[in-house]
Parts: C-alpha cells; structure tokens; sequence
C-alpha cells in the first residue's frame, strides 16, 4: 500500500514522538488517524529533546515553539506532521493546552500529560486515556485541514478546555466538518 500511495501523490500522516512514547500507543494512535482520515500513517523516531522550548518559569514546554520546530521537518512523504509527547504544553495566554495546529498548515502537536487519569488522582484508565489521544489528534489534524471550532458538541472539532469535554466528544467529524476535512485530505491539497 505505501508504494502505491507515493505513486499515486497521496498525503500521509506522519507521527513524531516527542519523548519516550510506548509503542503500543503509537499503534492504536496510527489506526485511528488511518480510520478517521483514511490516509496511511507513519511512525518516525523519535525526535531529540525539545529543551528550547523549556520555559523554567512556567515549568512547561511552549506548545508554539514546538510547533514551529516541526516545519523543516516537512517532506514530499508528509501530508500532515503530528507530534505527540508526554510535556506539559503551554501558550502565552493560557494555562495549559491539550495541543496546537497551524490552521491550514500541515503541522499540529498534541500533549498527553493532562490526558491521563492518574495527572487528577484517578487511577489510570488505559482505554480512556487512548480515546483521548486520538480525539486530541484528531482535533488538532482537524485545525491543519481549516476546520475551526464546531458547534456540535459530539464533534471531535468542538472547543475542549477540560478532560471532561474531551471525554463528551466522539473521535469522529460531524458531517459537515467531515465532509471539508475529507475533500481536502483526499484531493491532496496541502
């Protein structure tokens, strides 16, 4: 399949840890994005660290700086780059953030450190925790494709400032985010 996809020109979505992430969450993450976007994915290895995005006053990672590394990253493989990473992720103007895209870019990065139960005393819960990488993945990937927030509170596109909301959503597109998103990652446009 993957010789036939670089033939034909087909986008694909390449995921980069950013710090040790087990294998098998990387998997599960790649089946789901390879369902809901229906383009291969690729596992590339992991990233060096990102300490210059390291904020010693915050004690998080800038979730911009981060972002902004990935650009030159970007090959006629990618379609979309995702990196996932177990740092706190920050921008200016908020807390925390679950991730960050560029909106109509080809670049997202998702933080799974606030996804985890045992980050709110729960114990850990490895089914929940992976529906919520995926829906976080989705999310941001989404935002690469020029979805904005949706208002349909089921959409994977809805605003989500608390695991709570995250755990409200599907993993899935609306029918009307869908049918943008699809247009675009299936006609191969950037």
């Amino acid at each position: 399949m993957e010789e036939s996809d670089s033939r034909r020109g087909v986008s694909r979505i390449q995921i980069l840890p950013i710090g040790p992430i087990r294998p098998e969450v990387l998997s599960a993450l790649a089946s789901g994005l390879t369902a809901e976007f229906r383009q291969a994915c690729e596992l590339l290895p992991e990233a060096p660290d990102p300490a210059f995005a390291f904020n010693v006053t915050r004690q998080q990672y800038s979730a911009t700086e981060i972002l902004a590394s990935l650009a030159p990253r970007i090959t006629e493989r990618t379609g979309r780059l995702l990196a996932v990473t177990p740092l706190d992720l920050y921008i200016p103007i908020l807390t925390f953030v679950f991730g960050e895209a560029q909106l109509s870019g080809r670049c997202a990065v998702v933080s799974y450190y606030r996804l985890r139960q045992e980050f709110y005393g729960l114990p850990a819960d490895e089914k929940l925790f992976r529906q919520r990488v995926l829906k976080e993945s989705v999310h941001e990937l989404g935002h690469t494709y020029q979805i904005e927030h949706c208002e349909d509170y089921e959409c994977v596109m809805s605003s989500s400032h608390s695991v709570e909301w995250i755990d409200l959503k599907t993993s899935s597109f609306c029918p009307g985010c869908r049918s943008s998103v699809l247009s675009l990652a299936l006609g191969n446009h950037p």
